[in-house]
């Protein structure tokens, strides 16, 4: 029986919601570009993993799992990061792949060297700048997007405000190099980054789980018509999440914990 088949005698009890957390750890599954067979010492790894984390019971009440299941997710893509630097195998891969909040995040096992490029300014496109990027007010691009777009408490009204690639992603631009990005987190991955050693880190900070990405590193994007890669430029430090089905990116705070303060003052 294959391991996505139900059981007839284990779904009786199971609580509301778990069906959609198991499809989308399945989904994050079909999304990574391994090696395989898997070698022995990735699964002894994997093993000594899940017997050092506590159980969670499946009596948890249903805000918390749904509340969590970008933690899980966000687990998921740390443990393969890590897995994949820690072993031979995964150091001889040429890249691993995966999605997390509509991002596309390239695992390399060489370190990414680079200074970061200034975030563009509203105004004439650049080759730094989104598809069809161009500045709008607050109110405008709500409009003209699908999605709810939220502005952080944190660092008050942005200075500019653009929508790129036909309402495909709201950006929000503050002094000092500070950028927010929101875009539809369900759909295939708009963003992509090159990353190497050090791996995202997972960061749980006033309220939200999210991913850290410590250094600078290529920032590009993902054409909707034929899936090229676009090249933009080297992105600083960046923190990425999902909230709502939403992908954000938040680049240029400085630090994680900061990040995640502001990440949590999206009202």
């Amino acid at each position: 029986m294959s391991s996505r088949e139900p059981h007839d005698d284990d779904r009786g009890d199971e609580p509301v919601g778990f069906g959609d957390l198991e499809a989308e750890l399945f989904a994050l599954g079909d999304s990574l570009d391994v090696p395989a067979p898997p070698p022995a010492d990735v699964a002894a790894a994997v093993r000594a993993r899940l017997a050092d984390s506590p159980a969670s019971p499946v009596t948890r009440p249903l805000r918390r799992r749904r509340g969590r299941r970008w933690a899980v997710v966000a687990a998921v893509v740390i443990a393969v990061a890590a897995l994949t630097a820690a072993t031979p195998q995964g150091r001889a891969a040429v890249a691993q792949i995966l999605r997390y909040a509509g991002i596309e995040l390239r695992l390399g096992a060489t370190p990414v060297t680079g200074a970061p490029t200034p975030t563009p300014a509203a105004g004439a496109p650049t080759t730094t700048s989104l598809p069809g990027e161009h500045a709008v007010t607050l109110a405008q691009a709500r409009a003209m997007v699908r999605f709810p777009v939220r502005t952080p408490a944190a660092l008050g009204a942005p200075d500019t405000v653009t929508v790129a690639d036909g309402g495909r992603v709201v950006s929000m631009l503050w002094p000092g190099g500070l950028r927010l990005d929101q875009f539809d987190g369900t759909i295939s991955p708009y963003l992509w980054k090159q990353l190497g050693p050090p791996f995202p880190e997972e960061v749980h900070a006033a309220g939200v789980d999210a991913l850290w990405i410590g250094g600078a590193h290529p920032l590009g994007y993902i054409k909707r018509e034929d899936g090229t890669s676009v090249p933009l430029r080297q992105a600083a430090p960046t923190l990425i999440w999902a909230s709502g089905g939403v992908g954000h990116r938040l680049e240029g705070a400085g630090d994680k914990n900061r990040a995640a303060r502001i990440a949590a003052s999206l009202r």
